[in-house]
């Protein structure tokens, strides 16, 4: 083969199911040659090689089948057992089309979890063998240890229980019934249910009050069933109910109408279809993962540093605790640029090793310094140098035994990103070595032998001296009227620590950010003092997983607070939770280990645990704790990795089909997509799946006839799919591949989060938080909310040209006259009233920018929404220097013709509207503190629009943190006239986004 040609790559990519050439060597040294099809399974060429064996010598010696593995050499020069035999060989993608056979060694279960836990989590564990770390070796056992014996207990649970963890319910905020038209519904009227038994054709339609408990519903089943086929009763606690076609199911002690499914048909005015479940079916599905756990199924590039200048290399080092700086930055001399620059220099920091706090962190910087050009002569300024920053590391003084480092270490470093000096030494970033070491700097340091036997971190009981600990009570009684803290006041403050426990629990953030870590004997009192701190409401605990606040009891106290949380709620902050792991200085730390438990015991938990992790492994600083935790989290649920796994298989193929759109040769149809779709391999990977943004619902069935690639840069696909077991019912999901979905993740998260505060408040706007989530580089899903279109093409098609559409301020209102009947249509207002109010205040609070009429829809039932969240936290559009976007919110004088009926006398209903966005803005503003930290957790991230301090102080001023509520409301009324005043402008803007956007012939 010519240079160049070697690989089967492009083989592999093909499309279709032709046959390719392949040898086979055998371990009695036989060679094989034949072909196979690219979508045979390992299982299925396995057999072929053994018919094709029979007839060559040696055959007798190779015994049975099963002793045998195939080996192969992957595409990244590795090595590979093909233990998963149910994998496709264009799935395997071998370099060469060669496969070895040998015989199996060791235990062929833990080998073929292994290699399923790999192939699942995007990283080999052998990665984590070959580190040769003992931290990772002990957080590894440690951690298999303890999710085993999770997963044990749990398949020891009666089935009551074990139904809990496998299908927790999905419920509403409260248990209030959704309004229908303009008058509330009456508090009596029944709800039809349409009930059918398990492996039955038979079913019921009964009646029964929403806030009936599921268990009477279960009765009336089972004594109407009882009553038409003459059976003994039988008892409602031996079943449960299931939604009909979802994993989804009805149980506890919960109103019939919280549960969201069935709140969600008491809206449409649809009849719930739910299905009793015997005991022995749970069981029996209890068993099956049982099986599973014992015996397992067998089925980002790195940027390089900037050039070195030709001048003088320095190290500049910082001891920080957290963002606190604890002594003056030390500085290394200046040394000639050469290949391995030598200092051979001892740094010497201000602080004594007494002083040292415990989760100490050694930072160092890297940069080059070069002159500025000379200055013409006559100037009186000298010469200046400009520092060049080239990498950074970080590492921490004491190790994860406690144990004062010493000896030599060779960190390899992260490049920098240009900034000024200031910013050369990054405290917040991560404490592990950048595993990239052919492409970074590695930098040796040497910690002294400060005694000849190891120093250790005192435990507490030592460090909590009690003749230092108290100051005189006399002192902090003397100030009772003490309620605000502000850094001015630091000294007071500290002086009155114990008052502020006692009556301001909350404010133990501003006390820990005062303490002087790099004091000893303030550490001691500051940790004597949180031993009975009272535990603190989830809004003030989460603030404490900030890198600010690093020291592993402040962190183990904040834990203790999070474990109060429930399981909606903790799913509510899971992307937080698993964003604040970076500020995490060890593998084995209380967050890890309270994740894993949480998700361990509730499988809804588990799955988005893994997709947030899973999804961020591409990234070069978090790849070894990430791919831990998923280890970790695998083998304590062996089953959901077969489940995770057909996940995994179908975005690959999405990604395939999406990189087959944008990169063909030639213009692609959505015919070209349609009979891509219909190939075995991609019906197959595409089919009988669990859908990624809600484990409840079954993608069974792909209908390749109605997918299609939109029209948009990054040619997303548009899938649909079948359910079986309910006619006519379709769900869909959009596959984007080249944006970065985390911002649009958080941003329906915060509006998920603002309905349920409203929802609790007694105030239902409508909102529709679709599902999205992000589930690798730049790739990701978001939900199809269906039967609902963009008000640029009702726009579009209620008028003449692109020119005038913009400004036809009938268009929305006749659309909604044509989808709703007239006995239907003043609940349609109702709903795109109480919508629009909702959205109004999100989109201001949130400062979601790029609103055009593109971006915001509207479903047939009335309710709309927004999408496309590209720009968030005031970070607005400019073009030419000037703001695109003038107004605080979209609220045009077509929204405000909905909303009125049509009638430009309608005051009433107007007036009305503006008091729900006051409602709602009020109730946000109460529950400002609780944003204002979910999104400085979100600083670990990296999102572009969410950086700096001054992205959060947005939200701060949005929210109007600090200020009366009289004050907040008078200022929202004013943005309120500003956006209904300046809505023209945004008239403008969307008749210049059509005229850009139409497609009409």
């Amino acid at each position: 083969m010519p240079p160049g040609k070697y690989g089967m790559q492009a083989e592999w990519e093909k499309e279709g199911d032709h046959k390719i050439m392949m040898d086979f060597l055998l371990p009695t040294g036989i060679f094989l040659k034949f072909p196979v099809s690219r979508n045979e399974t390992i299982k299925n060429i396995k057999k072929m090689v053994w018919r094709n064996a029979a007839t060559e010598p040696l055959f007798s010696a190779l015994g049975d089948s099963d002793a045998y593995v195939f080996t192969c050499i992957n595409q990244t020069a590795e090595r590979e057992e093909l233990e998963d035999e149910s994998r496709r060989i264009s799935d395997v993608l071998p370099f060469m089309c060669v496969l070895r056979l040998v015989a199996r060694e060791g235990d062929r279960v833990e080998k073929l979890t292994n290699t399923q836990i790999s192939l699942l989590i995007g990283k080999g564990l052998h990665d984590f063998e070959a580190q040769k770390n003992h931290e990772v070796n002990e957080f590894r056992s440690k951690m298999r240890s303890f999710c085993e014996e999770k997963a044990l207990e749990r398949q020891l649970l009666p089935w009551h229980q074990w139904i809990e963890y496998s299908f927790p319910c999905e419920l509403e905020p409260c248990s209030s019934l959704p309004e229908s038209g303009n008058t509330k519904s009456k508090n009596t009227k029944k709800i039809f249910v349409n009930i059918k038994f398990e492996a039955s054709d038979e079913s019921f339609m009964l009646q029964q009050d929403p806030h009936d408990f599921p268990v009477s519903l279960m009765k009336n089943a089972l004594k109407k069933k009882a009553t038409v086929f003459r059976l003994v009763r039988q008892e409602p606690e031996d079943y449960t109910l299931q939604v009909n076609g979802r994993w989804d199911f009805i149980y506890g002690k919960h109103p019939l109408c919280q549960f969201k499914y069935i709140f969600s048909c008491l809206r449409n005015s649809q009849n719930p279809h739910l299905i009793m479940v015997h005991s022995s079916t749970i069981n029996k599905y209890q068993e099956e993962q049982g099986t599973m756990c014992s015996q397992v199924s067998k089925s980002g590039s790195l940027s390089r540093p900037p050039p070195l200048p030709l001048k003088k290399l320095v190290v500049q080092a910082g001891l920080f605790h957290g963002s606190e700086l604890l002594c003056k930055v030390v500085t290394s001399s200046e040394v000639a640029v050469c290949s391995e620059p030598l200092w051979d220099q001892k740094l010497e920091f201000d602080i004594n090793v007494a002083d040292l706090p415990r989760m100490s962190r050694l930072c160092f910087a890297l940069y080059a310094v070069i002159e500025k050009a000379k200055k013409p002569r006559g100037t009186k300024k000298k010469n200046k140098k400009a520092d060049c920053p080239i990498a950074w590391v970080n590492t921490m003084v004491f190790d994860y035994k406690d144990q004062l480092k010493t000896g030599e270490f060779l960190l390899s470093t992260w490049p920098s990103v240009p900034d000024d000096k200031s910013d050369l030494l990054n405290p917040m970033g991560t404490v592990e070595k950048n595993p990239n070491v052919d492409s970074a700097a590695g930098l040796l340091i040497r910690f002294p032998n400060i005694r000849p036997h190891p120093l250790y971190y005192p435990p507490h009981d030592k460090v909590l001296n009690p003749k230092h600990l108290y100051l005189s009570l006399k002192e902090i009684m003397d100030n009772k009227n003490y309620t605000e803290f502000f850094e001015d006041e630091k000294e007071l403050l500290w002086k009155l620590r114990a008052e502020v426990r006692d009556r301001y629990p909350e404010s133990l953030s501003k006390l820990l950010l005062i303490t002087k870590w790099n004091k000893r004997e303030d550490v001691a009192q500051m940790l004597s003092l949180l031993r009975n701190w009272p535990d603190l409401p989830a809004l003030h605990a989460l603030e404490l997983l900030d890198y600010s606040f690093p020291d592993p009891t402040v962190r183990a106290f904040t834990i203790r607070c999070l474990r109060k949380l429930s399981d909606d709620e903790l799913l509510q902050y899971l992307i937080q939770l698993v964003q604040v792991l970076k500020y995490e200085s060890y593998l084995d730390c209380d967050l890890t280990t309270f994740l894993l438990e949480r998700a361990l015991s509730n499988k809804r938990i588990g799955h988005f645990l893994f997709w947030h992790l899973r999804s961020e492994m591409h990234v070069s600083s978090v790849s070894l704790r990430f791919g831990l935790i998923l280890e970790a989290y695998c083998r304590g649920n062996i089953y959901h990795i077969k489940v995770l796994s057909k996940q995994n298989e179908a975005l690959g193929k999405m990604r395939a089909l999406s990189d087959f759109v944008k990169t063909g040769s030639q213009k692609m149809t959505a015919e070209d997509l349609k009979l891509c779709i219909r190939q075995e391999s991609y019906l197959e990977a595409l089919s009988d799946l669990l859908s990624p943004l809600n484990p409840s619902i079954i993608l069974s069935e792909i209908c390749a006839d109605k997918c299609r690639f939109m029209d948009s840069k990054m040619k997303p696909l548009w899938l649909m799919y079948k359910n079986q077991w309910v006619q006519g019912d379709m769900v869909g999901i959009i596959f984007k591949n080249g944006d970065d979905l985390r911002q649009d993740m958080l941003t329906l998260q915060m509006i998920q989060l603002m309905e349920n505060l409203w929802k609790k408040e007694g105030l239902d706007l409508r909102m529709i938080p679709y599902g999205c989530l992000s589930t690798g580089n730049k790739t990701g899903l978001i939900e199809v909310v269906k039967n609902s279109d963009t008000i640029a093409n009702i726009q579009r098609n209620n008028s003449n040209s692109a020119a005038t559409a913009a400004f036809n301020k009938d268009a929305l209102l006749n659309w909604l006259k044509s989808k709703n009947p007239e006995d239907k249509i003043d609940q349609a207002i109702e709903e795109f009233t109480l919508s629009c109010a909702g959205y109004c205040v999100a989109t201001y609070v949130l400062g979601i920018g790029d609103r055009h009429n593109d971006n915001i829809m509207i479903r047939e039932t009335g309710q709309l929404f927004h999408i496309d969240f590209g720009h968030i936290l005031g970070n607005f559009k400019r073009k030419l220097g000037i703001n695109r976007e003038r107004v605080p919110f979209i609220l045009t004088y077509d929204f405000v013709h909905v909303i009125q009926q049509g009638r430009t006398n309608n005051s009433e209903k107007f007036e009305r509207f503006r008091e729900c966005c006051e409602r709602a803005y009020k109730i946000l503003c109460r529950n400002g503190t609780l944003f204002v930290n979910l999104f400085a957790m979100m600083k670990a991230a990296g999102l572009p629009e969410l950086s700096s301090f001054k992205d959060i102080q947005y939200l701060k001023d949005s929210l109007a943190l600090g200020k009366s509520e009289e004050e907040a409301l008078k200022n929202f009324k004013v943005k309120f006239t500003e956006a209904l005043r300046e809505s023209w402008k945004t008239k403008v803007n969307w008749m210049m986004h059509s005229l850009a956007k139409d497609n009409r012939p």
